[in-house]
């Protein structure tokens, strides 16, 4: 049954702007993956946030210990793997919830008038060759060969009901053999002023992270600065059993402070409340929570 003129023309309609939403997205920051029409993307074309893509793996992707043939590329700016999620109110982590997230930018996004989500998979060529050299740039401890890649891609996006907010950001999930890694990079983002946060965390939170200043809208800009690998823009995790792997080095990190009250530091149970006091404020600037802190008293001598 052949369709009527009106139909043709809304179908002629949706893929003329399908064509030109991908175009716009030529010019890409340096440290994005490739993506739009020159990666022969699929454009996932939402209206406010009511969309999420199914995506089915070509690769089984393990995130902290459970492994995934599918995930849904939501429009709020996260992944999700067990269902869709059409939520755009920011849950902070630790949810301490049932479902693992990737959430390189979520927040309430609004495509119905510009930017564009895309997704591509790769199990060969340059995009493979590129992944490997980057995780074994950032994790030189291992000896990594990518065999699988998903680059998701939210092009010059705004923020719903603040036009004039477009907003860049893409992640990248990474597979090869026993070991999966995430990458999420950002090009130009504006200030948020709807409830934000980029990270991630698991079910019942075991593993999570927040990359430090991102629950702050007025910090959003400076995302494309930021990195734990010493490439601003971009930020690297591996994630596919261990909670503490993500300290790119043997990392020691001091905090000295100066206590005011009266404590008898000399008593453990006092020294496990300072400890769990400073733990609670460090994770808020996102420390991952797995982290455990050790107290060693230095006492300075008089010369």
């Amino acid at each position: 049954m052949g369709l009527s003129p009106v139909s043709q023309y809304l179908l002629m309609f949706i893929s003329i702007l399908s064509l030109s939403r991908v175009t716009k997205a030529q010019t890409a920051p340096v440290i994005f993956y490739p993506f739009g029409s020159v990666a022969g993307d699929t454009v996932n074309i939402a209206v406010e946030d009511e969309n999420s893509t199914r995506i089915d793996l070509w690769r089984p992707f393990v995130f902290f210990g459970r492994t995934y043939n599918k995930t849904y590329v939501n429009s709020n700016g996260h992944l999700t793997f067990n269902q869709s999620s059409s939520e755009f109110y920011v849950k902070y982590f630790p949810i301490n919830g049932s479902e693992d997230i990737i959430a390189p930018l979520w927040t309430d996004v609004d495509v119905s008038m510009n930017g564009i989500i895309s997704y591509q998979q790769y199990s060969n060529g340059s995009v493979l060759t590129q992944a490997t050299q980057d995780i074994n740039q950032y994790f030189p401890y291992l000896s990594f060969t990518a065999t699988w890649v998903l680059v998701a891609t939210w092009d010059r996006v705004e923020y719903f009901y603040h036009s004039g907010t477009e907003t860049s950001f893409q992640v990248v999930l990474i597979s090869g053999g026993n070991l999966s890694f995430i990458l999420m990079n950002y090009g130009d983002c504006a200030v948020a002023y709807n409830a934000v946060q980029a990270g991630y965390d698991t079910v019942n939170s075991t593993a999570h992270f927040v990359i430090p200043g991102s629950i702050n809208g007025s910090f959003i800009p400076n995302l494309m600065y930021s990195s734990n690998v010493n490439v601003p823009g971009r930020w690297a995790f591996r994630v596919d059993s261990r909670s503490d792997q993500n300290n790119l080095q043997e990392n020691i990190i001091g905090v000295q402070m100066r206590v005011t009250s009266f404590s008898d530091l000399t008593e453990s149970e006092n020294i496990e409340t300072v400890l769990e006091k400073l733990q609670q404020e460090l994770v808020k600037s996102g420390l991952p929570g797995s982290v455990k802190l050790k107290f060693r008293r230095i006492q300075k001598t008089r010369p």
